[in-house]
Parts: structure tokens; sequence; C-alpha cells
């Protein structure tokens, strides 16, 4: 049996963008149940990292660019009329890297040392990312106002 499906990704999730968001952007996020049919808006961008070795996969962060825009803000401490696309696209790519290493540091803790990639990030509207042929495929929703933030974890075993 994988180690992969003994990994608790609820939970490594929530608390890796929990303590990212609380700790780095002072914002309280509200989990809640999502799937791949959640809708995060039209206008957005997706932050990513990915995994190789004994733990395989990628973590992305969907948000729409309004949201990307209040988050950097409030890690540049800026005013919205002040931000700039490239400071959007650093602040998600360095999100994006924070929470996705502290579920590698969660994976390696569990016997499932790992490296982690650079982040990338999509922008645009109306396209979809499709993950398929992975052992997991999870999905977890959070909340902030009225903004919504859909993580998608996907993972395999490596070797």
């Amino acid at each position: 049996m994988s180690l992969i499906n003994d990994l608790d990704l609820k939970e490594f999730t929530d608390n890796s963008v929990n303590n990212v968001f609380n700790t780095m952007l002072s914002m309280e996020l509200k989990q809640f149940e999502a799937d791949s049919q959640v809708e995060v808006g039209d206008s957005r961008i997706v932050g990513s990292v990915s995994f190789a070795g004994k733990a395989v996969g990628t973590i992305r962060i969907h948000i729409t660019t309004d949201f990307a825009k209040i988050i950097t803000c409030a890690m540049l401490d800026m005013e919205l009329d002040e931000v700039e696309d490239e400071e959007i696209t650093d602040v998600i790519g360095e999100l994006s890297n924070m929470v996705g290493g502290n579920l590698k540091s969660r994976f390696c803790d569990s016997g499932l040392t790992c490296a982690i990639s650079i982040p990338s990030i999509t922008k645009g509207s109306n396209f979809k990312i499709e993950s398929m042929d992975w052992e997991r495929c999870e999905y977890f929703g959070f909340r902030y106002q009225e903004y919504t933030a859909l993580v998608e974890v996907v993972l395999k075993q490596g070797k």
C-alpha cells in the first residue's frame, strides 16, 4: 500500500494554508468542502509548485485576480491602486511556494522525502487545468470575506 494514501491531506493543507495566510497576510480563512466544480471566478490566477521524490505531485492555488490584488496589498503593505501585474505574479508565486513548502515538510516528516520546484503562474479567463492519473487528487476550499481560494493537491508515490 502506498504511503500517499495514508496522508491526512485535509489536515496538512488546512494547517499550511491557514498558517501562511494568518502569519504573512493577517487573513483568517474559513475552510469549506470543495471539489473540482467549485467556481473561483472568471478572471483568475493559479500559483503552483510541484514535488519530486518519494512524493510526486503538484499543489495549485486558484484565486480571482481581485483576491490576488488584495493578497498582494496585504503582503507588500500597498494600496490597491498601486499594485502592478508583476507584483501580483511575484506574491502569488511566493504564496504558492510557502504553502507548498509547508506541505513538503509534512511529506518529508511522513517518510515521503521530496524536493519542491520553483513556483509557476497561470493567468487568464475560462481555462481549465486537468489533473489525471494521480493516486490522489483532492480539493480544499477556503473563504476570506467574499473571496474564494481553491487549493488543489495531486499526488502519487514516487521512487
